[in-house]
């Protein structure tokens, strides 16, 4: 086990009070420890701060979407943990909140992350097992809590995709929550979000169409090859005008991703498709250029 809490594996014999003090562990939280040689990722932080606080304790936040298979916290994510009462202390790279979940709110999963019936929750944990946040509750707890508009359809876009989950199940939570700081937000993130978004970068380059008072696009839009007999998923498209966005991630500049991206891009424009490629660079220092650049492809063509 990479994690464990110091005092329930030295009382179940797994390790002794002395190796734990000595080079193969790592303290990371009052009585916590981790294996030494991993990577204090989110992850095995967040599975960390649930040893710590016990089973009194839920996994939220960007924790829980970690934990849910939703990768896109920012990378000064802070392992989180909701907690029924007080009488725990929040440490440097935790948060520690103090809210009311329903038992809908909560999931199990085990050590390799499958969702569990709660009838095991003993043995779960005792495994490895972590208890998280639902899906919806995820969503809306980022939603609410989240810096930014971008920010926020960013993390509800990631945990939609991950979870295959409807934005709009967001929007049952906070009905269910009326009064909860943050809550007047969440119809417009819901909104914006959609669950087909590949990356975060991706929600970020259609924020930037959208936003800029563009139409908005068709998410993972596919365009049939009938030469190839596939189909090709253009990352956002406005198919009346046969017109492709792409965000381009650092895959595209292996070997591998420019050739293929030469064959799929060639066969597009020979279907009739103009493209627009746009960097990291692009999406976040210069999303006037892509809003220029799109109205100006959209803008009907004169009569002459």
């Amino acid at each position: 086990m990479e994690v464990l809490r110091g005092s329930d594996a030295v009382a179940a014999g797994v390790v002794t009070a002395s190796q734990l003090r000595g080079p193969s562990w790592v303290r990371v939280l009052p009585d916590t420890y981790v294996a030494r040689g991993v990577d204090l990722d989110l992850r095995v932080r967040s599975l960390a701060a649930f040893r710590h606080v016990g089973t009194n304790g839920v996994l939220a936040g960007w924790s829980a979407a970690e934990l849910l298979g939703a990768r896109a916290a920012p990378h000064d994510a802070s392992a989180e943990v909701i907690v029924a009462a007080a009488g725990r202390r929040a440490h440097p790279g935790l948060v520690l909140r103090r809210d009311r979940l329903r038992r809908r709110d909560v999931w199990l999963l085990d050590a390799d992350g499958h969702r569990c019936s709660h009838s095991e929750r003993n043995r779960v944990v005792a495994e490895g097992g972590v208890l998280v946040t639902s899906p919806e509750r995820t969503a809306y707890d980022l939603a609410r809590r989240e810096p930014g508009l971008v920010r926020a359809v960013v993390a509800v876009d990631a945990v939609a995709n991950a979870c295959r989950i409807a934005p709009s199940a967001v929007l049952e939570v906070a009905i269910r929550n009326r009064g909860a700081r943050g809550i007047t937000r969440v119809p417009e993130i819901v909104d914006l979000a959609d669950a087909a978004a590949g990356s975060p970068m991706e929600t970020r380059l259609r924020l930037v169409l959208v936003l800029g008072g563009l139409p908005r696009p068709n998410v993972q839009h596919p365009v049939l090859d009938d030469e190839a007999r596939i189909a090709v998923w253009l990352d956002l498209a406005y198919p009346e005008q046969r017109i492709g966005v792409e965000y381009e991630g650092a895959q595209h500049a292996e070997i591998d991703g420019l050739v293929r991206d030469a064959d799929r891009y060639t066969r597009l424009v020979s279907a009739g498709w103009r493209m627009f490629r746009y960097t990291k660079q692009d999406v976040l220092h210069r999303p006037e250029r892509i809003v220029a650049d799109l109205r100006r492809a959209l803008r009907p063509p004169r009569c002459t």
